[in-house]
């Protein structure tokens, strides 16, 4: 079943409200937005936007009979009820597996998942507002921004920045760090992720040796040239690899999904034996993908002694990897906490501006109008004149702080 969303002011629903929830369903579900879209998985490995096609259907059949005086109630990616409220409350509400502490952990979910019970919601896929890697890009080139002005005095130019990951929020990194004028080291295992991100712009080159990487990253400091670079690797015995040879980045962070032990991927094997072992042993599969992370943040403990900036990009490695024996993975600050706050208590925050036309230039009219409602914000105008910031609303939607 190929899903996309309709364009153009012809309603489906009974307005707006319920139209446009419906619509950024659907988008969420475009092949050209999802990564599995048959399975209803959006991103980050098995984030999906509904629990199965049968309650798709039946989602989008309430939204299309949902009254302007009436919620909508969503439970990980199942309708489970309609309520009497007023035309001014939500026409949508939805909540992700919750769990009951006491039985939050990856087993028990897994088993619920199995059993058709809960799904996997992501940040923005359960919540039908994912617009791909572009929908994290000025997220990424917010926070690199504030490391920036916290640390290098407003600038990454000449400065080196480690990380890892490649996926649909990961892949933005690149991107974000050149933006702001670094140059980026960011080790993938998956080399089809690497050329998906240098086809479309968002990563310069590929290298499968490090030092090679090595040699083409410091030129590219020395020459103050913002570059990135994909490395082909698994981060857990890359990284390692990096500081035993004197590396000594500025920054280093990580997007693995390592929120996740059945998507990332252990050390010490390709990626048809992991995937070998995940179906034939899930239980042995996890066992070594925490063994992997706890090197992979051990590593990153050993960069930020030498003095490197090191932060947790928001995707669970630290817990993982002190439910692994790293008794100071918690010794690495989250991104949220140093970076994203403090822009959140200037006023600052993730909106998605939704042309439900599909027209470009709708999006383009508020973004034409925010530098001057903020005629001071530097980043912000920064980010505006990049080509990328001019073509990123693709698929209807597009995203601004």
């Amino acid at each position: 079943m190929k899903v996309k969303a309709p364009r153009g002011t012809k309603l489906s629903c009974k307005s707006w409200q319920q139209e446009g929830a419906m619509r950024m369903l659907m988008n969420n579900l475009d092949p050209e937005v999802a990564e599995k879209p048959e399975e209803l998985i959006v991103y980050g490995g098995r984030g999906k936007a509904a629990r199965s096609w049968d309650a798709y259907r039946k989602i989008v059949k309430n939204l299309q009979e949902l009254d302007n005086d009436e919620t909508l109630l969503v439970q990980s990616g199942k309708s489970v009820g309609i309520f009497k409220t007023t035309k001014f409350a939500p026409r949508v509400l939805i909540v992700n597996a919750m769990i009951v502490p006491a039985w939050a952990n990856d087993k028990y979910f897994n088993e619920l998942e199995k059993k058709g019970l809960t799904m996997y919601g992501q940040m923005t896929a359960g919540s039908w507002i994912y617009i791909g890697t572009q929908g994290t890009l000025q997220h990424t080139y917010e926070t690199y921004g504030t490391v920036a002005e916290r640390h290098f005095e407003g600038s990454l130019k000449g400065k080196l920045i480690l990380t890892a990951g490649l996926g649909g929020m990961g892949g933005a990194q690149p991107l974000a760090i050149t933006m702001n004028g670094g140059v980026v080291i960011v080790v993938e295992v998956d080399p089809d992720r690497i050329k998906r991100r240098i086809k479309t712009g968002y990563c310069d080159i590929m290298s499968r040796n490090i030092a090679e990487t090595l040699k083409i990253a410091k030129e590219a400091c020395r020459d103050r040239k913002p570059l990135s670079i994909g490395l082909l690797g698994n981060a857990s015995e890359v990284y390692p690899e990096l500081f035993a040879k004197g590396l000594r980045p500025e920054i280093v962070s990580d997007q693995t999904p390592a929120h996740d032990l059945l998507r990332y991927v252990p050390g010490g094997m390709s990626l048809g034996e992991a995937k070998k072992l995940l179906n034939e042993n899930p239980d042995l599969y996890t066992k070594k993908a925490r063994e992997s992370i706890c090197k992979h943040v051990k590593a990153m403990l050993a960069f930020q002694k030498e003095g490197s900036v090191v932060f947790d990009y928001g995707n669970n490695i630290r817990t993982q990897a002190s439910l692994g024996g790293v008794k100071n993975a918690y010794n690495i600050p989250s991104f949220i906490v140093e970076y994203v706050r403090p822009l959140f208590c200037v006023g600052k925050g993730p909106f998605r501006w939704v042309a439900l036309s599909g027209k470009a230039e709708d999006i383009y009219k508020i973004d034409r109008k925010i530098p001057q409602l903020f005629p001071k914000d530097k980043k912000l105008h920064r980010w505006r004149k990049s080509e990328i910031s001019r073509s990123s609303c693709k698929n209807m939607l597009a995203w601004l702080w």
